[in-house]
């Protein structure tokens, strides 16, 4: 009787041990749950932290070129746009200087491949200083008189409803009109002094705007052009398609930039000049050396003619083409919106 006691009073404290031991286990494997679960939160967490980061800095640190340095394409933004602070007051001199007077000729090349007709608009991107939208005013106006000559010389005397037609509702200059966008407000303060020191007053207004987004709606101009501007720009690509998108069907593309030189002799004296003359003229007449050597700098990282060609196939241009001026110094591309 006594060891049937002693046994049950053994398995008693067996079973108690277990069903102890067995309560402990599980709530060590729920503890153990549970912090798992927490680490596995905090681990997701952090990937979704990193992923966020990572992202993040992919948009901020796409990287782009100013001159032979490689920046991120705020900092280009950032820094282009200092670089025409600087010289917007010596800009047209410096162009006379750095060509040897050259640019006019280019840019008269521009205005004749253009051809203008009365009553076009044009926008003008980059353009701060007005040198092409005093060109194309000019150019209107020739064309005005051209056709009244011819118009007398046929014997024929305007109506006073042609003259009439010739001239907005309010009366004064013709319809041909040219707006000067610009993200450089320098720039365009300058330009604005060159006009009221011509007197030109009508025809002619000034926009600060990034020529990636321009603030104007679809279809709005017969003509765009951009003169030594678009090297420039951040992201080319995104101004051919403003560009196109603020052309009316029929509208013209015209962009004169520097290229590839085509003549390997002219090309080792280019080379030798850029470098070694133009930074010299830069501290010289502009006191600043460092702009044009971006300037230069800027010039070799810019496309070829082929290359840029195929940019504005791609942008939705037709009937592209280009034409060297100087041996490749400077090319005129053209295409059209259909």
């Amino acid at each position: 009787m006594a060891a049937n006691v002693r046994c049950s009073n053994i398995n008693r404290r067996r079973r108690n041990f277990l069903s102890h031991c067995v309560i402990n286990m599980a709530a060590s494997v729920r503890t153990f749950v549970r912090s798992l679960s927490r680490k596995n939160a905090c681990f997701a967490a952090v990937l979704r932290q990193s992923d966020c980061r990572w992202f993040t800095g992919a948009a901020e640190d796409r990287s782009t070129h100013f001159g032979f340095e490689t920046v991120s394409e705020a900092e280009k933004a950032s820094k282009v746009y200092k670089v025409f602070e600087n010289v917007a007051q010596k800009y047209d001199v410096m162009n006379d200087a750095m060509s040897l007077g050259i640019h006019r000729l280019w840019k008269d090349a521009l205005l004749h491949v253009m051809h203008p007709q009365p009553g076009a608009r044009l926008l003008d991107v980059a353009g701060g200083t007005g040198d092409i939208a005093f060109r194309f005013l000019d150019y209107i106006r020739s064309q005005q008189e051209k056709q009244q000559r011819r118009a007398m010389s046929l014997g024929q005397t305007p109506s006073w409803r042609d003259i009439s037609d010739g001239y907005p509702a309010g009366g004064g200059a013709p319809e041909s009109a040219v707006v000067v966008c610009d993200i450089n407000k320098e720039m365009l303060k300058v330009g604005r002094q060159r006009a009221d020191s011509r007197g030109v007053t009508t025809g002619l207004s000034w926009v600060v705007g990034d020529a990636e987004e321009l603030p104007f709606n679809d279809d709005q101009f017969d003509l765009y052009s951009i003169a030594f501007g678009i090297r420039n720009v951040t992201r080319i690509d995104q101004a051919l398609k403003e560009a196109l998108r603020v052309l009316k069907p029929g509208g013209r593309f015209l962009c004169l930039e520097f290229s590839k030189v085509t003549n390997p002799v002219l090309e080792r004296l280019y080379d030798a000049y850029s470098f070694q003359v133009i930074p010299v003229l830069g501290e010289v007449i502009a006191g600043d050396w460092k702009s044009y050597q971006y300037l230069v700098e800027s010039i070799r990282k810019f496309p070829d003619q082929e290359e840029f060609k195929g940019l504005m196939e791609d942008a939705g241009f037709f009937c592209v083409q280009y034409f060297n001026l100087t041996g490749g110094v400077v090319a005129l591309h053209s295409g059209f919106k259909l």
